[in-house]
Order: structure tokens, then sequence, then C-alpha cells
């Protein structure tokens, strides 16, 4: 740095212009990495050199004013030595009032956590410039709380806006806070409903977060909103942006400045929770000694022989269906047994599970928890995987016309779709024959099908299991061959598959697919993609294939990320299970078509997840017609 003797009067401008121009011209990293520090430095105690800073940022040209802000924000050590170097730039310059408070906030979300810190910090640190943090949180609230906004953004600019949200809300005063009081609650609640609308757990949870961090502000002393959810690393972290002291000190802020901010700290001791500490009151000594005395007389009996009673459980299927309809509160113990045998017994008795096997089905799915059993969810929904596949087609019937019939909850209908599901995967896969593991394995989640995955990959997994587990004596010519089982699925696809698909564009009363229950769609969107994949060489899967790619063409352009997720799955499981041939024969335009709407998901959807699947199926679709172009003709 250069020092002009004399004291003569000097123009800036021609460094200001070539900042501008060597910072927009690629070169931002290196010339800020060794001016930031030393202004930093010349800043300090100096207020000369503040305006000279000031004055070096002021005359950078509009058009280079977004590179030298940007790596300015990005580098800076911390909110206060923002502040020392850029002074009140975006107050008084338009341009780089755009790229802090717009472009940075609303247009990107790339930047860290730290680069957000600087940012606000920066806005907080004087009167002039906390007008625009308010504005700033407005504009963000409205973002946060727009519905269209939370279905079309990506979730990552979601968690961004969110961050920005948490450290705006750390930053305010009492005063602010009064002052916009009614203005947070409008939008936590517009905010909050579209964010548990939708079918994404990570969009509900950020909405959970942000709305109970906005209820704590707003009401410091009546009740707080509270959520249950799981907490991670990333629900820590928002957490932690919000309660988190500001502790950036301007050298040149007063003493009586300095105060006022220290008294703006929030208590770290709320006065709901000091009311809540007050020494309850202490009985008189002379009833508390009474109810000691009345109890030292009696002498305890020896329970270390005591044996727990064993309920037996029914060992008839008929006896299980009494049991579990009975309304007597003393049969609570065997209510209990009979849950806990009832899928081994079904299992035993297939014949016997025949006769009454809708019966069975229908009061395992109303069936309600009537004590505090252990992993009750998990031994209902094992019981009704094993009646349906003792019984597939009766019970396929029965379960999938409940799927679509009045007075059931959302969550019934899932279970339908789940129970669905894993029996399809037991009846058509081999590890499942005979004595071996049953479904209990299997977690009662819907899972997304890897396009990766095939009937291949799965073949040479199951070879190289039974490979590793024999012992062989001679390594001749001659090969074992696994004992093959027919694949059960293949004569009752149809049944799961086509109820499902026929009735999802007819609303209800109390069921909308199309509108409000998009949760449901995308499950059994999921669900179809699943049947689909688990159907490969079955008589039905050509059918089930045009079916099912109707269905994915009607709903192309859902607005849910989740459903457009579950759709793109379907169009894998058709290519990985329809032969080639019938693909080509049948399907020749729709695959055209599809092929072009795979195209432009990839360019122009915000999912992430949806890119990279429609990616994947093109790669299949590749697949396809190298392979074809290698058959000779």
């Amino acid at each position: 740095v250069c020092f002009i003797p004399g004291g003569l009067d000097c123009s800036i401008s021609f460094v200001s212009h070539v900042l501008g121009k060597v910072c927009v011209h690629g070169r931002q990293k290196e010339i800020l990495e060794v001016l930031v520090p030393r202004l930093s430095d010349l800043t300090k105690s100096d207020c000369i050199w503040q305006r000279i800073c000031w004055r070096l940022m002021e005359c950078v040209p509009d058009r280079w004013m977004e590179a030298v802000v940007l790596g300015f924000v990005q580098r800076a050590p911390g909110a206060d030595v923002l502040s020392r170097l850029l002074g009140n730039l975006v107050v008084k310059n338009k341009k780089a009032q755009f790229v802090v408070t717009q472009k940075m906030l609303l247009l990107q979300y790339g930047h860290t956590t730290a680069v957000l810190q600087n940012l606000l910090g920066h806005l907080s640190l004087d009167s002039l410039r906390r007008t625009l943090l308010l504005r700033v949180l407005q504009e963000l609230l409205e973002t946060w709380s727009s519905s269209s906004a939370v279905k079309h953004s990506p979730a990552e600019q979601q968690l961004y806006i969110s961050k920005a949200i948490l450290i705006c809300l750390s930053h305010l005063k009492e005063p602010e806070i009064e002052s916009c009081r009614q203005e947070l609650l409008t939008s936590m609640m517009e905010g909050m409903k579209c964010h548990l609308d939708s079918s994404l757990p990570q969009i509900r949870r950020l909405g959970m977060v942000v709305a109970e961090s906005i209820s704590s502000k707003i009401n410091t002393e009546g009740p707080v909103l509270k959520f249950e959810y799981e907490e991670d690393d990333e629900t820590r972290e928002l957490k932690s942006l919000v309660v988190q002291t500001p502790s950036f000190i301007v050298p040149s802020l007063p003493d009586h400045d300095r105060r006022e901010k220290a008294g703006a700290a929030p208590p770290l001791v709320p006065e709901s929770d000091e009311k809540s500490h007050a020494p309850a009151p202490v009985m008189p000594d002379e009833e508390s000694d009474a109810e000691l005395d009345s109890d030292d007389d009696l002498i305890p009996y020896d329970m270390s022989e005591d044996k727990e009673l064993k309920i037996k459980a029914p060992v008839y299927i008929r006896d299980c269906i009494e049991v579990l309809t009975g309304s007597r509160s003393e049969d609570v113990d065997k209510w209990e047994a009979t849950v806990k045998a009832l899928e081994s017994l079904v299992r035993k008795n297939p014949a016997a599970t025949r006769e009454v096997s809708v019966e069975l089905a229908k009061i395992l799915l109303h069936l309600e928890e009537k004590t505090c059993i252990e992993g009750f969810v998990e031994l209902r929904q094992r019981a009704q995987v094993a009646v349906l596949t003792t019984d597939p087609i009766p019970v396929a019937k029965y379960l999938t016309s409940q799927f679509y019939s009045l007075n059931y909850s959302l969550r019934q209908r899932m279970d339908i779709l789940d129970v669905l599901v894993l029996a399809a995967q037991e009846l058509s896969c081999p590890r499942f024959h005979g004595k071996t593991k049953h479904s209990g394995a299997q977690k009662p989640c819907i899972q997304l099908i890897p396009g990766s995955d095939s009937s291949k990959g799965w073949r040479r997994i199951v070879d190289e299991r039974i490979k590793s587990k024999t012992r062989r004596f001679d390594m001749g010519q001659s090969h074992v061959e696994q004992a093959s089982h027919p694949n059960k699925f293949n004569s009752v696809a149809g049944y799961f598959f086509f109820p499902l698909i026929q009735q999802f564009d007819r609303p209800l009363t109390t069921f909308d697919l199309l509108g409000e229950d998009h949760l449901v769609l995308g499950r059994l969107v999921h669900t179809l993609a699943i049947l689909m994949y688990l159907a490969v060489n079955t008589v039905a899967v050509t059918a089930m294939g045009k079916a099912l790619l109707e269905f994915v063409w009607a709903l192309r352009f859902h607005t849910d990320s989740y459903v457009r997720q579950g759709l793109l799955s379907c169009i894998s499981s058709l290519l990985l299970s329809v032969p080639t041939e019938r693909i080509l024969a049948d399907m020749t335009e729709e695959l055209l078509e599809t092929q072009s709407w795979l195209g432009d998901v990839i360019e122009k959807d915000p999912d992430g997840d949806c890119r990279r699947l429609a990616l994947q199926n093109l790669l299949l679709m590749e697949n396809l017609k190298k392979k074809l172009e290698a058959v000779p003709s």
C-alpha cells in the first residue's frame, strides 16, 4: 500500500476500476485473498483507512460491483470486519443493495452458512442498514410461506432460505419484533401449512423448525409451538442459528450503544422457566412423619422365586378372530398373546386360513392397539402379509377395493399399499419359500427401487451367496443347480396391480388423490413401480407396462416432487421388466414421447433426484437400443 506525503488530495477511482475489472475477469480469489486481510488490519483502529476503504468500494462501476461485493462478503472473517470494509455501501449504491438483499438471498443458494451470517450480521450492525434487514426478513418469509415456491424450488434452496430466516430472527430486537409481530404470525401460519403439506420429510421438518423458532420469538411469555420430529445434524444446525447471540462489536460504537446491544440479548432463562422453578409448597412435618410411620410396620413379601404367568395363545384361527374382536377388558393379556402368535399360526395352517382369509384381513386392517405392546405395528403388518400370501386372490381383491373406499384414514390406505408390496415381494422371491425367514425382516415403509437393479443382478447375488456357503470336494465340469421354485406372483400380479391403477382420478368425499392427498398418491405411484418391477417374467407384464405408461403420462407434470420421483421410478421398472421385443412392438410411439419428456426433466426439473432418475432412464433406453442393434436381422 502506497502513502502520499504532504497531505495532497488524490482520487482512488482508478484503483476501484482496476479492482472491479480484476474481479470480474476471474481473478477475484487471487487479489482479495491478499487485499481483504490487509484492509482488515488497517481499518481496525484507523478511521481514515475506513473512509478510504469505503470510497474504494463506492467508486467501483455498477457493472463490476457484484463480483467485488460478493468477494468481500465471502472472504471477510466476520460481520464486524465486513462492516468496516463496506460501510453503508448497501444504502448508498442500488447495485450493491440488489446484490446483497436480493441476489445472494433469493436468487442464489450456494453460499455457505458463514457467508449468510456475514451478510445478515453486516445489515444488523447499523441503524441505517437495519431497515434493510427487516425488509429482507419480510421478503424471505414471503418466499418461505409461498406454496408455489415450496412446490417448485429445490430442497437445497428451501434449506438456504430457512437458514437466512433464522439468522435474521437472531438479530431482531424486542421493539422490532413487537412492531412486526402480526406479520410474523401470519407468515408462520401460511408457511407452516404449505410445508406440512409437502410429501418430502426434509421439507416438512424445515417447516417445523422454522415455525418453532418464529413462535418462540413472538410468544416469549405464552405457549409456543412444539413439533415431534427426529433431530439430525441439519435440524441442530438450524436451531443453533437462532439461539446464538450475535457477538459482533464495532469499535466505533459509543459505550451506551454497546450497553444497549448487550441489553437486547435474550435472557438465558425464560420467564416461564423461572416460574416453573418456583419452590413447591412443603407439607408439614407432622403429616409427612405420619405417612412414613404408617408404612414402617409392613414386612415386604419375598418375591424372588415368583414367575410371570404366561397366557396361552390360541391354537386355532377362529379362536384368534374371537379374541381380536372381543371387547372384554380382562382378555387384554390374551389379546397380546394372540397378536404375537397370529403370523406363525396363519403360516402353519394355510387351509384353515383360506376359509376365513377375507374376514381376518378385515379385522387386521381395522385392528387398533389396546395396550402398549412393543412392535404392534410390525406384528400387525406381518400378520396381514401372511394372510395375503396364504390366500392371494380374494385378499388382494378385498384390500385393493378398500383402498378407494370411503371412511378410511390416510394411514390405513398407506398400510394397504405397504402390505401389498411386501406380500408381492414374498410371493415373487425364492428366498421366502418354505421355512426361510418371513417378511419380518422387511421394513414397513415403501422403498425406491434403484434403476440399476435387475433380475440378473439379483440372480448373481443369490448364486454368490449359495456358492460362499457350499462346501465342494471336487470342482469338476458339472455344477449343482439351485433348486428352483415357481414364482407365485405370476398368476396373481394382475389382482395386485390393475385395481390400484383404475380409480386414481375419481375423487371421493374424503379422499382426493389428485388434490390435497398427494402424499398418498406418491406412495401409490411408488407401489405401482415396485409391483411392476416384481412382475418381471410374468404373463401380465406387458399389459401392466402399457397401463403403467398411460398412468405416468397422465401425471407427468405433477407439482409434487415425490410424485414425480415415483413416476420416473415407474419408467425404470417398466424398462427393466417388460421384454425388449414387446416394448418395441407395442410401445414405440409412447417411448419416443417419454424420451422427449425425460430430456425436459433433466434440463428443467428443480428436484435433483428427479433429474438423476430421468438421466438413468435415458441410459436404460440407450442400452435397449444398443441391444437391439446387436441382434442380427
